[in-house]
């Protein structure tokens, strides 16, 4: 058998995020090599601050640090860790391996937390601002999509039953106004990192006022410098040994929400597919079910179904994480963050790629929609139609109960025989009605039906769409690629 931690071949599990689903770039993000050559990186701008404040470090343990940066035996480093039982001593080292004259100055006055949390921190700034992008994009190609189909007139439902009409373009807004919502907060929760920073094994920086002598101006300096060079603007005052759970929780809530509005959006899409209304891409070689060979299932929206509720699940790991650091820290976080937050972020990644390809290649069918609203509007129109014969002098209450008697006759002929809607031939053989026949096709217009639909998808885009898409104008032209 293969011993625990083997990732080769076909005979050992692999996440199928990582093997089947999220993009490269993501993959690698949190991968072994960037995780670990992000420790060095820190290793290396602490001793730089530290030198730069006075202590004894030399230019040439400096330079030594820099060129081994990628110079990672990670052979070693394995077995290091199962020879010490310790992740991060086990690189400091194999760093020193292959720095020998700066072996005794790597990680000095640092915790583990030092390289583990702040390198999670940059992990999750810089997962963050790979898939803003792609959120982004969704957006823009949804935005398209609703200008097009803005004045498209369609049936609307509540609780899946038929409701007035809408259009096409502004029920895709519902789905627009949620993402932007989840972008909005994305936004906010990447630009609040904060760098745990150099603070010591308890947050306390006792180690670095005993290396600085009782500086804390120095500590204060040093603090600063690090977070400077990780590239982040502010680090926390308030450490334990970590930084605060809490900011997971903050992570994986809004990501979560992506979870959430993007099940909405793909199961709107699977039951209009039902209804044949619309349908997602369906590719030319594409096979819907290896037993019926006509199908053509809306796979790739049930598969963003399927990891959004993975993802939204996520959350109640750093929520239960952070209710049970005892005191300073406990480590029982570890090996739950080690799943939780990649899986998040390659879940949320997935999901974004598929959907972006769902919404670069929507297919409407205007004729299916037409028929459907021809099956309901004759029973909304009949106020109108009541409106209109008291306008050509005709009473209201023997109007309504005119309709009302061939409204249910309409209606059985549809559930009793299966036929369709023929209220407006009823009304047009009435002789009652025979003072609006002429108006009958003017107020039947499916427009009509619409209040201020298209209005509003043109207000929404302009005022609340466009703008927040701006910062990302100049990487809207990528292509979504799926990976299976």
């Amino acid at each position: 058998m293969a011993a625990g931690g083997d990732h080769g071949g076909p005979d050992s599990y692999r996440s199928p995020l990582a093997s089947r689903y999220a993009s490269p770039e993501m993959c690698f993000v949190f991968s072994d090599r960037y995780k670990f050559r992000t420790w060095r990186q820190l290793w290396l701008w602490l001793a730089e601050a530290q030198q730069t404040l006075g202590l004894p470090i030399t230019d040439e343990q400096i330079q030594e640090m820099k060129s081994n940066l990628d110079n990672i035996d990670f052979k070693m480093a394995a077995e290091e860790e199962k020879h010490l039982r310790h992740d991060v001593m086990a690189h400091v080292h194999t760093f020193g391996y292959c720095c020998p004259k700066a072996a005794g100055i790597i990680h000095l006055g640092a915790t583990s937390c030092y390289v583990g949390d702040n390198t999670d921190l940059i992990i999750l700034r810089n997962a963050f601002d790979l898939i803003l992008p792609k959120l982004a994009r969704v957006i823009s190609r949804l935005a398209c999509f609703a200008k097009e189909h803005a004045d498209l007139p369609t049936l609307g439902f509540t609780h899946f039953q038929p409701a007035q009409l809408t259009t096409v373009g502004k029920r895709c807004c519902l789905w627009i106004q949620d993402l932007c919502m989840d972008l909005h907060n994305w936004k906010r929760v990447r630009d609040d990192l904060r760098f745990r920073g150099v603070k010591g094994t308890t947050g306390t920086q006792a180690s670095f006022l005993q290396l600085f002598e009782g500086d804390h101006q120095k500590v204060e300096q040093l603090d600063k410098m690090v977070t400077e060079k990780a590239g982040f603007k502010r680090a926390f005052i308030i450490t334990g040994q970590t930084y605060t759970r809490k900011v997971d929780i903050e992570v994986l809530s809004v990501l979560s929400g992506l979870g959430a509005s993007v099940h909405k959006i793909c199961t709107d899409i699977r039951l209009l597919a039902n209804l044949k209304e619309m349908e997602e891409p369906f590719e030319k070689q594409q096979i819907g079910s290896s037993a019926m060979p006509y199908k053509r299932n809306p796979m790739r929206s049930e598969r963003c179904c399927s990891l959004a509720r993975h993802l939204m699940t996520l959350v109640m790991d750093p929520l239960q994480t952070a209710s049970v650091q005892w005191f300073e820290r406990t480590l029982d976080d570890s090996a739950n963050r080690r799943i939780c937050l990649a899986e998040a972020f390659l879940t949320a990644d997935t999901i974004l790629n598929t959907l972006q390809n769902i919404s670069e290649g929507l297919v409407v069918y205007p004729k299916v929609i037409e028929r459907r609203i021809r099956q309901e509007l004759p029973f909304m129109a009949t106020e109108n139609i009541i409106m209109a014969m008291v306008k050509a002098g005709g009473s209201r209450q023997d109007c309504h109960e005119k309709i009302r008697v061939l409204s249910q006759q309409a209606a059985a002929v549809v559930k009793q025989e299966g036929g369709d809607n023929d209220l407006i031939e009823r009304i047009q053989s009435d002789a009652y009605f025979s003072p609006i026949h002429s108006q009958l096709e003017h107020l039947l217009d499916p427009s009509s039906f619409t209040g201020r639909a298209p209005q509003q998808v043109q207000r929404f885009l302009e005022e609340e769409v466009y703008p927040l898409l701006k910062p990302y104008e100049n990487v809207m032209n990528v292509k979504a690629e799926l990976c299976l």
